[in-house]
């Protein structure tokens, strides 16, 4: 587990999992709003590095403070926001969790470490260094998601082409 300061105080708790095993019922929990303490569970192959996810943050942390959360919850809008689409329901499908993702990072606002350890103990599979996102993102699902041209990484890195997407949705 690491965790990142955002912004006024606020915090990220962020844990990654291989080889999980238990994602159909941890899905089942999120949809019937029973997931306790309340994570946010995404598809770790869709993250590059941990940047996006953090610029993903600071724009829910944003619109909680002005009342203008687009989902239900704080934990919905990190993966609302971190899909770069406007579709709610396609943003939760495509970069959450699915009956059978086995590579998961589980992302907590201003966790503690007892809370984060509960979170852990949801998951069946194997926590790992949140350095494997490099290596274990994958590159043509990120770019088909995205619709990020070839040329464009040769100017910029994976996860900033995300992040201009993540800023930019609404604008668009």
């Amino acid at each position: 587990m690491k965790v990142f300061n955002i912004n006024d105080g606020n915090t990220l708790s962020v844990s990654l999992f291989s080889d999980v095993t238990n994602s159909k019922d941890l899905l089942n929990s999120i949809q019937a709003g029973t997931l306790d303490p309340e994570v946010a569970f995404l598809n770790a192959s869709l993250i590059p590095d941990i940047f996006p996810l953090l610029a993903a943050a600071h724009k829910a942390l944003v619109s909680k403070s002005r009342d203008l959360l687009t989902t239900r919850t704080l934990h919905s809008e990190l993966v609302y926001n971190y899909s770069g689409s406007k579709h709610i329901t396609e943003s939760l499908k495509r970069c959450g969790i699915s009956d059978d993702s086995t590579y998961i990072l589980a992302a907590r606002f201003n966790s503690s470490p007892d809370e984060m350890d509960k979170v852990a103990k949801l998951i069946n599979g194997k926590e790992i260094e949140l350095e494997e996102l490099k290596t274990r993102a994958n590159q043509s699902q990120i770019l088909k998601h995205y619709k990020i041209p070839s040329q464009e990484l040769g100017v910029s890195s994976l996860g900033d082409a995300i992040v201009c997407r993540i800023a930019a949705r609404d604008a668009l």
